[in-house]
Parts: structure tokens; sequence; C-alpha cells
């Protein structure tokens, strides 16, 4: 009975351990194919990057004179090992510079940085209308593929630093281009941006408003922890990643208030308008409402208006008249500032075909 009694202990530690190594070499294979399945996705970003980088010299190549430089910025906010070679380096980025065609060629123009919208997203031909609009004004435009940009490989993804230090890589494209391009008038240099370039406008204008006259954010991300209240875990977990905050908002509050443009109206001192819609799907009215009432409790002048028409999000980025009456509104403003050489503008056509006013 002992021998029986044995045989079967051994038996059924052989069984768990045969278990074990197989639950063990699952695991691993499921975590080869996710590694697997993330690399195929960055690769996918980098093949739409090269693709659409050729479709912005046939959608703009007209009206602007094309470029994509790489320049760098301040490095990491965080490195995982801080004693590695290259821990402290710069961190490198490209961004795109469109010089406007058919202007006086010895005349100083005004520079605009346009940062793009979306978490891990980048500057592509969605931006074209917009990039035409503004060369027709006689804006330079300089537009950062700042830290965490998709299309550059996971390395450059995971470099992420939301509301952080890719503020300081916009203030590096400003800068670069004030530096080097021989067109460009330091003293006419504004930003402006929408969603999550509409934050890094705001958070320009407060940390460096000696480097920007004026700035424009449409439906802006204002509050990192309103905004993740209402998003899901799955948004969340962009911000909680151990590459960038590490950390859910309960557990490092005071992170994630750092990042958000509501704790620092404060530091308002240059020309702001803001543009929402009520129906905004992705940053909500109400986020955008918290900002308006942080400003104008700390007294500071700015200009706001929300426009309740169709279109969501992305309403005055569309081509529909309601977007386009919205946009005369922020090149007006611009205008207003940095002085263009062709501040009027005609967007879209009437029912007739004329140009509309």
């Amino acid at each position: 009975m002992k021998k029986l009694i044995l045989f079967l202990t051994a038996a059924v530690l052989a069984a768990a351990a045969v278990l074990s190594a197989a639950e063990s070499t699952t695991d691993e294979r499921l975590a080869d194919l996710e590694r697997g399945l993330e690399g195929a996705v960055h690769e996918r970003d980098i093949l739409a990057k090269l693709i659409d980088d050729v479709l912005w010299t046939q959608k703009v190549g007209d009206v602007a004179v094309v470029e994509k430089v790489r320049i760098y910025g301040p490095p990491k906010w965080r490195e995982a090992n801080p004693d590695g070679i290259g821990a402290g380096n710069p961190v490198k980025f490209y961004a795109y510079l469109f010089t406007p065609k058919g202007f006086d060629g010895t005349a100083k123009l005004p520079l605009l940085v346009l940062p793009h919208g979306g978490v891990h997203a980048d500057f592509t031909t969605y931006y074209a209308h917009i990039v035409r609009e503004l060369s027709a004004q006689g804006y330079i435009v300089v537009a950062p593929e700042y830290r965490g940009s998709t299309g550059y490989g996971r390395g450059f993804y995971e470099t992420i630093d939301y509301g952080g230090r890719e503020v300081d890589d916009a203030l590096a494209a400003r800068d670069w281009a004030v530096a080097n391009h021989p067109r460009v008038d330091p003293d006419r240099v504004g930003i402006l941006g929408w969603s999550h370039g509409g934050l890094i406008t705001l958070m320009s204008l407060f940390d460096h408003p000696e480097a920007y006259v004026c700035g424009f954010a449409g439906v802006p991300v204002s509050d990192l922890v309103m905004r993740l209240g209402y998003h899901g875990q799955d948004y969340r977990d962009l911000y909680e990643a151990d590459y960038h905050i590490g950390a859910d908002v309960q557990s490092n509050l005071e992170e994630y208030k750092r990042r958000s443009p509501v704790w620092h109206v404060d530091k308002l001192t240059r020309p702001l308008r803001i543009h929402t819609n009520p129906h905004d799907e992705d940053v909500n009215f109400i986020e955008v409402e918290h900002l308006v009432q942080a400003l104008t409790t700390a007294g500071k002048d700015f200009e706001y208006q929300v426009y309740d028409v169709p279109g969501g999000h992305s309403f005055d980025r569309l081509d529909t008249p309601e977007a386009w009456s919205a946009r005369r509104e922020i090149y007006a403003f611009l205008a207003r500032y940095l002085k263009p050489p062709s501040p009027k503008i005609h967007l879209g056509l009437t029912p007739e075909g004329r140009a509309a006013p």
C-alpha cells in the first residue's frame, strides 16, 4: 500500500509538472504572439507613413514647398536605465516644413506651429486642406512629429510624454524654424492645434509665452483627470503603460494634473481662442467647459465660441459650410496678431459655383 501511495504521489507530481510546463509554454507562446502582433502594427504604421509622405507633395506641392527635417528635443522625462549608454541624450524627431509659394521671396513671413492630435497619432495628409489654406495666406507651417508619434517604430512610440516634454518638442520645432529658415519672422510666431494638438497649444502658451504671439486651441483636451473618468480602460491603458506615466489617476493624481491645461490657466498671458462643440464624441463638451470656467475664474482674457453644428469632434475640420465658417473665424483671429501677407481667404463654393465669401 505504501508503495502504491508513493507511486500515485509521484504520478500526480509528474502530471502537475507536465501541466505546469504546458501552461508555461502556452503563456510564453501567447506573449511571443502578442509581441509579434505589436511589431506588425508598428511595421504597418511605418509603411503608412512612407506612403503618406509621398502624398504631401501631390496634395499641397502646388502651393507650398514641402520638406521633412530631423531635429531634436530634450531628453526623455524618465529613463528606463539612467546609467545606460545613451541615457540623457536628446530625443530625435521629424518635423514637416511647408513654405508658401507665390509670395515676395525677400519678405519675412509669419510662422505657425501645428502639432497633430491623437494619442500615438501622427501628422498626415488629413491636414492637407488646413496646410493649403494657411499657405494661401502666406504662413510658413512647421508640424512636429513629437515624441510618441506613430510611423517611426516601437522605440519612438514608447518615448511618449503626453502633456510633458512633447510640448518642448513643439518648441524645438518652432526654434529650429526661427533659427534656420531665412523667411521666418521671429516676431510673428503662433501655434494652433486640435484635440491633443489643442492641449499642446494651451501648454505651449502657458509654459513658453515668450515664444508665441497667440494660439488657437480647437476642441482641446483640457483635464486628464476628468477625461480618464469618462473614457474606458483601453484608453486609460495608454497612460498607465510602464513606459509612460506608469500609474493610474488614483495612484498619482499630481502627475495627471501636471499634464492638464486646466490646472495651469493662471499662466496665460497671450491671446487665445478656443472652439468646441456640444456634440463632441471624443473631447466631451464638459471638459472644455471646465477649462473655460477655470480661465474665467482666473480673470483671463480669451476668445471662446461654441458651435452647435454637425460634425462632432471634427466639426471645424470638415469640408462643409459650417466648418468653413468656423475656420474663417480661426484665420481672422490669427491674422489679427500675425499679419500674414494675404489674410483674406475664400473657403468652399456656393451652390452656384462661386467662391464663398
